[in-house]
């Protein structure tokens, strides 16, 4: 199979199902951000030293690339017919976990932090950012197409995810987070 087609030469792309829609379309605004997070989430993997955290990497990645497909599949008869998973509470309650244990680890946050610390610490931070935007699409598309309710879900809670990651990387390698201050610099 060649990789490209040429079919999306003219600004049109193919949903799961047959229909076609401008790539500006908030569908494909919506799938393309959960696939940008899915790389996003590739580069943690990779900057991470922690098997535990790699491991966690992983399994997002996998739910986040069944995201992408029930977000691109508006027809559900054809999600069912083509066995794409609906996202799941499941999910949801998984990453609850991973934050709950994850958090064992942290002293409780007083203030703001900002992004960075280590390498791996601003990989979660920037994956967490763009989770944000991601939910922001998903949210979108759900105005004028209802999504499942835990697909949202998954999205708000898989930022907190990425962020306590993020402070963890910070946390195991002994350098502090970087509180923000206000104007007090």
């Amino acid at each position: 199979m060649k990789i490209y087609t040429r079919r999306g030469d003219g600004g049109e792309t193919d949903l799961f199902g047959g229909s076609r829609v401008g790539k500006e379309h908030v569908r494909v605004e919506a799938y393309g951000a959960a696939d940008e997070l899915n790389s996003f989430v590739g580069v943690c993997a990779a900057a991470t030293s922690h098997d535990d955290l790699r491991a966690i990497c992983v399994k997002v990645q996998r739910l986040l690339f069944d995201l992408g497909g029930y977000l691109a599949t508006p027809d559900a008869r054809r999600r069912e017919k083509g066995k794409l998973p609906e996202p799941e509470a499941e999910g949801v309650e998984a990453l609850e976990r991973h934050i709950d244990a994850l958090e064992t680890e942290l002293e409780p946050l007083q203030r703001f932090i900002l992004p960075g610390g280590t390498q791996a610490a601003a990989a979660f931070h920037t994956a967490r950012s763009v989770c944000r935007r991601a939910e922001r699409r998903a949210v979108e598309l759900h105005r004028s197409d209802p999504l499942s309710e835990a697909s949202l879900r998954y999205l708000n809670r898989l930022s907190d995810l990425l962020f306590v990651m993020a402070r963890v990387e910070n946390e195991r390698a002994g350098v502090a987070d970087v509180e923000w201050l206000g104007r007090e610099r």
